[in-house]
């Protein structure tokens, strides 16, 4: 609920703002793309701080704070008259970075097992939450403009503070902090990793493309195709419930028959020929939505497989900063999206926009044919005994990876081991056996 609330909240402006921008002073393509873009640079830039301070002064507070900050920004961007205050709203909005925090309270709650799923149910909202606001963004902008969003933007961040306080539980978590040689070797260890590397680099060009396609598609859709801005949302609920339709078959093909990294350069493919074709079409609305279907189909398979991918590809103990590393790259994306599709539109025309999204997109392309193909894996939690001291943490560790079938290791003092396996080689006897050697 809350990271659905606040990302709500977030995405609404995206398909309406370049349109009703220009109600505040001041505003011109450029800086408005610099406002679509703001809030990621500050998100970019404050995850990492607010986790960590979120392990020290706990996790309610964090969240609290970060849940203010971003009401503050949102009544800033609602109360500006000019584009320099929603700017200012918008970089205040990030700076209420709390989806780190979210995520570590999530995994304070929930039990292991549970855990993979819980986070699933949170990529879900994500995508709900875009795919509602591309429809509301439209029908509450055509009723009160941007200021109106931006309101009921401040008015769920209010909720999410009450629902966040009445329904939350505040967890009471100890454990032995990492010192800060390890915490920059975990750091270190993903940034060296050129898989990761590829896969962080995938998302930061997804986003970019993104907030930058968006900038373009609503001046298109009105200008040249001649759809009403009040009209653009059932044409966004057509293409992204049909999208999502047509891409599930593909991650099912995908996961069952190990075929994602041809699943996975398809949806690049898919996100490239439609933005080589909306600058053809765009005087046509016909074409022109056959070219956004085939967007969000790629667009909705990378959004699904990318995260899965850095999971699978990740060395065990190093997932969460992996995962750190991936989303930074995702805002510094959609805020260089927004910078560079703001400029483009304000020097050029939306076509500009297009053909720089074809050239990254085609770069992408190139690293992402060069990618080795994932191994089928999957994650185990396995339980030994709680008490384990550090020789024997130490020794069950070396056992565990030279068992067949066992990529990667990581046993924990209290008992619980992660394991990276590939399933059809895993030897169950001898986990068993090492299941009662340490019980």
């Amino acid at each position: 609920m809350l990271y659905a609330t606040r990302m709500l909240g977030l995405f609404m402006v995206l398909p309406v703002f370049v349109l009703y921008g220009s109600e505040f002073e001041g505003s011109t393509p450029a800086l408005i793309g610099l406002a679509i873009g703001a809030y990621g640079l500050s998100q970019a830039l404050l995850q990492i701080p607010f986790g960590a301070l979120s392990d020290r002064y706990g996790r309610k507070v964090m969240l609290y704070i970060g849940l203010v900050i971003f009401f503050i920004g949102s009544v800033v961007s609602a109360s500006s008259d000019t584009i320099y205050g929603v700017i200012a709203g918008r970089f205040i909005q990030g700076a209420g970075a709390i989806a780190a925090v979210i995520m570590a309270l999530l995994s304070d709650l929930t039990s292991v097992e549970s855990r993979t799923k819980a986070m699933a149910l949170v990529g879900m909202s994500i995508g709900v939450s875009f795919t509602l606001a591309l429809i509301l963004g439209p029908l509450v902008a055509d009723l009160g403009g941007l200021r109106a969003i931006f309101w009921l933007t401040a008015a769920l961040a209010l909720s999410a503070l009450l629902w966040s306080f009445v329904a939350i539980p505040n967890p009471t978590v100890k454990t032995k902090h990492r010192d800060n040689r390890v915490f920059k070797d975990q750091i270190r260890d993903v940034l060296r990793d050129s898989e990761l590397l590829r896969l962080d680099f995938g998302i930061f060009v997804l986003h970019f493309v993104l907030t930058a396609m968006f900038i373009a598609i609503p001046v298109s859709l009105v200008n040249s195709a001649g759809l009403p801005s009040q009209d653009h949302w059932w044409l966004y609920l057509l293409v992204l419930v049909g999208s999502f339709f047509c891409m599930v078959p593909l991650i099912i093909v995908g996961e069952k028959h190990h075929k994602m990294k041809m699943i996975f350069c398809l949806a690049i493919l898919l996100v490239l020929s439609s933005a080589a074709a909306m600058p053809l079409a765009h005087s046509q609305l016909g074409w022109f939505v056959v070219a956004l279907f085939i967007f969000f189909m790629g667009f909705n398979l990378l959004e699904a497989s990318l995260p899965s991918l850095v999971s699978k590809i990740s060395p065990a103990g190093n997932k969460g900063t992996a995962m750190g590393v991936y989303s930074t790259g995702q805002f510094v994306g959609a805020f260089l999206g927004g910078v560079v599709g703001g400029m483009l539109l304000d020097l050029y025309t939306e076509t500009a926009v297009y053909m720089f999204s074809v050239c990254l997109v085609s770069l992408w392309l190139l690293v992402a044919l060069t990618m080795e193909n994932p191994k089928h894996q999957k994650t185990m939690t396995v339980f030994f005994r709680e008490n384990l001291d550090s020789s024997e943490v130490s020794s069950l560790s070396d056992e565990l990876v030279r068992l067949e079938g066992v990529e990667d290791a990581v046993v924990v003092s209290d008992g619980v081991a992660y394991l990276k396996v590939l399933s059809t080689k895993l030897d169950d006897n001898a986990l068993e056996r090492l299941k009662q050697q340490y019980s």
